[in-house]
Order: C-alpha cells, then sequence, then structure tokens
C-alpha cells in the first residue's frame, strides 16, 4: 500500500492512478476473501454449490408417492349408473354381494343400489370394486370402440374368447349379448372419436393392447371411465391423470418401477411425468414395461411381482 501512495504522490495523471489503485484494490480483496472465505466469497464468484446427492429412491418411499394410502379422486357424477347396470343385467347384485362380503365394500355397493353425485374414490381397498364395476360398464355402454375397433370388427364372430367377454361371469346377462348394447352414457359422434382417440393411446402391462382393443378386464375398465369422463366435459390430460391413477392402483408394482426409472434414468419426479407419456405403449405396454424393466433390475426394497389381468 504504501507503494501505490507513492505512485499517486508523483504521478501527475491522477485519474489514471485513481482507476489503478482500485483496479489493484479489487483484485487484493477478492483475493484475499477467497483465500480466507472459500465457502462464502468463493462460491458466490463461480457460483452456487454443487446440490447434495439424493438417495437412491427405495420401493418403499416410491410406493407412497405413486399409490398413496388417501387414492384418488375422481369429480365424476356417477349417478344412477350402478342402477342402470344392474336393470340391464350387466351387473347380478346379488353376485355383486357374495363378491364383495368383506364390510370395507358396503358402502362401495351402494353405487349400485343409490344415485350418486358425488365424486368417485380408488385406492388400495376400492381398486378391486372399482375394475369390476367399470368393467360392466366398459362392456355394456354402446360404443364406437366396441362397434367399429378391432374386436367388434376382426373378431366379431369370435367375441366370447376375450377375456374381457368370456371372462365377465358377474352379470345376469352373458357378455356376448351385453356387448355395446346399452346407451347408458350420452355420447355425441364427436365425443365418440375422442374416446377412440384417448383410449388408443391407453396401455395396461398386462397386455400388449391399447384401450381401444379392449380384450381384457383392465382395458374395458378404463373404457368405461374414459367414456363417463368425455361425456362429462373432462379434459384429455383430466383423463389420462385419471387412468393412471387407476392403473397404477391396479398394477402398483409396475409403476413403482416405472418411478423409479424416471428417477433414476430420467432425473424426474413421478409427479412431473406426464400422464399421457406413462400411459404410452412404451411404457405401460406389457412389451415396453418389460424393457424397462431390464434396465432398471430389482428395485431397492422390492418384492417381484409380475401384472396380469386377474383383477
Amino acid at each position: 500500500m504504501k507503494n501505490i501512495l507513492t505512485l499517486l504522490k508523483n504521478n501527475r495523471k491522477p485519474a489514471i492512478v485513481f482507476l489503478a489503485i482500485l483496479f489493484i484494490a479489487f483484485v487484493w480483496i477478492n483475493v484475499f476473501e477467497v483465500r480466507v472465505l472459500p465457502s462464502n466469497r468463493f462460491l458466490s464468484l463461480v457460483g452456487k454449490a454443487p446440490a447434495e446427492p439424493q438417495a437412491t429412491p427405495t420401493a418403499e418411499t416410491l410406493r407412497t408417492i405413486v399409490v398413496p394410502q388417501e387414492g384418488y379422486t375422481v369429480d365424476i357424477a356417477w349417478g344412477d349408473l350402478g342402477k342402470q347396470l344392474v336393470a340391464s343385467g350387466a351387473i347380478d347384485l346379488e353376485k355383486f354381494r357374495q363378491n364383495y362380503q368383506d364390510p370395507k365394500y358396503q358402502e362401495l355397493l351402494t353405487y349400485l343400489t343409490e344415485t350418486k353425485n358425488e365424486s368417485i374414490k380408488v385406492d388400495q381397498d376400492s381398486a378391486y370394486f372399482w375394475v369390476n364395476v367399470l368393467w360392466a360398464l366398459g362392456l355394456t355402454q354402446k360404443s364406437a370402440v366396441l362397434e367399429k375397433g378391432v374386436m367388434g370388427t376382426e373378431y366379431k364372430d369370435q367375441l366370447g374368447n376375450f377375456a374381457s367377454t368370456g371372462g365377465w361371469t358377474l352379470g345376469s346377462k352373458d357378455a356376448v349379448s351385453l356387448y355395446s348394447s346399452q346407451s347408458m352414457i350420452p355420447l355425441t359422434a364427436d365425443q365418440q372419436t375422442l374416446v377412440v382417440k384417448i383410449s388408443s393411446g391407453i396401455y395396461r402391462p398386462c397386455c400388449g393392447n391399447p384401450t381401444s382393443f379392449p380384450d381384457c378386464n383392465h382395458g374395458m375398465a378404463i373404457l368405461g371411465l374414459v367414456e363417463l369422463m368425455v361425456s362429462q366435459g373432462f379434459s384429455e390430460d383430466e383423463i389420462y391423470q385419471a387412468a393412471l391413477a387407476f392403473n397404477t392402483y391396479w398394477f402398483p408394482t409396475t409403476y413403482v418401477d416405472l418411478a423409479y426409472y424416471f428417477q433414476t434414468q430420467e432425473n424426474t419426479a413421478w409427479d412431473e411425468v406426464s400422464a399421457q407419456k406413462v400411459l404410452s405403449a412404451q411404457f405401460s405396454s406389457a412389451q415396453g414395461y418389460q424393457e424397462i424393466k431390464q434396465k432398471i433390475g430389482t428395485i431397492p426394497g422390492a418384492q417381484s411381482v409380475g401384472a396380469s389381468c386377474g383383477a
């Protein structure tokens, strides 16, 4: 500093000297502070501190996110659809009561006997109930998917051979006679087209087909859900979100695995992944999921349970 003062005293160009002093002082201060306080000053110069590495997610932690105990609520007006399903023969009420004797199902059974205008919720306790009720709805509702799609055209003479038809035993009528027989949900031509579009992009991990080819119970159930939501004006994104929620409670192990994949391979949290993307063939078809599973192996704390069409 003494040299600096001497320079200022002798130099005839004070402006230049003054600037030189400022520059030297700036360098000296910053170098000194970097050396003494690296955790503060240095980090402010070079940027933020690197983020702490995230712990590897486990099956347990992911499960609380993917299939939370509180369930998923869809603000659908159910109305008297349950009563219509019983009246049409799609559901045999006595068979349902025998099948759902557990006390946890008693309130749910009122969806078949009463008019319900409140929302419906899927969770770990109600998933088995809703897969069968929505299966009956998807099977019976008059639908462009069923009449003009693969099942109603290429396999018209073999309708009873599919799991979604031949496997339906909870009605008072046989599945083939129920197939696309009742207009319980009012759908315009444009809405039918939208149902076809959305259902063509929704897969389930027990099969390789989209919901527009509902050859199993879960596919037929999602078809019923999509038709109901389209009729009530829900957006495509809302419908994909709801379809994914039902799928996750029907196939929890599959979607916990997919959540692990997105977090560890794509650095994306489960709630930030597009539902439409998750439901695509790349991830939610049987083949797509198996490819993902080969990439991630068994995730920490997971129990290996394969997806199947058994409800």
